[in-house]
């Protein structure tokens, strides 16, 4: 028994170092096709096509016991709640907030995630954490902040829209990762994935049909049309599915500083294809948000038991 654990926390820890590789290629990747397509319809074609995804592969995997998938009922409020936090709010506010800001800025304030992820577990008192997971995050966050200090000393207001409206989407991202949690033991990462969707996609499909209609797609190239299914299908898809799997395997604490190793790959990939520039106090914010990353997983400890929130 000990032997498969240890097996699935290295391939949990393998995935979250995966999945972290492909959301950093993902914000350089989606800077180009929301510059293309705009942002409502790009949402519009994300929140329609997830849940055909999602349910389509459900039903392959359950065949004739889908009817048994359906939450209980005493779950679905948490389920309404993960996907109006997780998919209609977070994702919209995501979407806008990379489309106003640069990739790599982007980036960086979304890996706040783990800070706020740390402060409702610990008001929760969901999950105990460790002195080192928090110096780790907390250094890590420190990162974040001489990343961004070119903009914060010239005044709050020049630190960008964009960039003030990521941070709030990633408190979002933690407090739906936090609500989710339990549902991702119960039902599977799958599940959770599909009726969250469920409720969370219809809002937000409504209200960008108008611009999706007006949206002059022929006009799109197909590289751009294969960047729009790398962003939704695999980063959007199969990555939530897979931070989910993650999370349950590992624990969130344990879970959430992997989301340090977003910027320098981000910033990586940006200044490959974008062309964007950094100074030397944003390369020395990537090297302390890594110092971070490394204080955190070294002082990991054995995965918590599953919680009861």
């Amino acid at each position: 028994m000990a032997a498969r654990t240890d097996t699935r926390e290295k391939w949990a820890l393998a995935a979250g170092v995966g999945l972290m590789t492909v959301w950093g290629v993902n914000f350089a990747i989606t800077k180009v096709v929301l510059a293309e397509f705009g942002v409502w319809p790009f949402l519009f074609i994300r929140f329609l096509s997830m849940p055909l995804f999602g349910f389509a592969l459900l039903v392959a995997v359950t065949r004739r016991h889908f009817p048994k998938s359906w939450p209980q009922r005493g779950d679905l409020p948490r389920f309404v709640l993960c996907g109006l936090i997780g998919h209609t709010a977070h994702v919209s506010l995501v979407m806008w907030g990379i489309n106003l800001s640069t990739a790599f800025s982007s980036s960086l304030v979304l890996t706040s995630s783990p800070l706020w992820t740390l402060m409702i577990l610990a008001v929760l008192g969901a999950e105990k954490l460790h002195g080192r997971q928090l110096a780790g995050t907390l250094v890590a966050f420190t990162g974040i902040v001489v990343f961004l200090s070119d903009k914060f000393v010239r005044g709050l207001a020049l630190a960008g829209a964009g960039d003030m409206v990521l941070l709030l989407a990633a408190s979002l991202f933690s407090l739906y990762t936090v609500i989710a949690k339990p549902l991702v033991e119960r039902y599977g990462p799958l599940n959770l994935m599909c009726y969250s969707l469920l409720f969370g996609a219809p809002p937000l499909v409504l209200a960008t049909l108008p611009a999706f209609i007006r949206a002059p797609l022929g006009d799109i190239g197909a590289g751009l049309w294969f960047g729009l299914f790398w962003a939704v299908a695999v980063s959007s898809f199969l990555g939530w599915i897979v931070w989910a799997w993650v999370n349950s395997v590992r624990g969130l604490a344990r879970s959430a500083p992997l989301q340090y190793l977003m910027p320098p790959i981000a910033g990586l990939v940006a200044w490959l294809t974008l062309g964007e520039t950094f100074t030397g106090l944003k390369i020395l914010g990537a090297i302390v948000a890594l110092i971070g990353i490394a204080w955190a997983q070294l002082g990991a400890k054995a995965a918590t038991p599953p919680d009861a929130a």
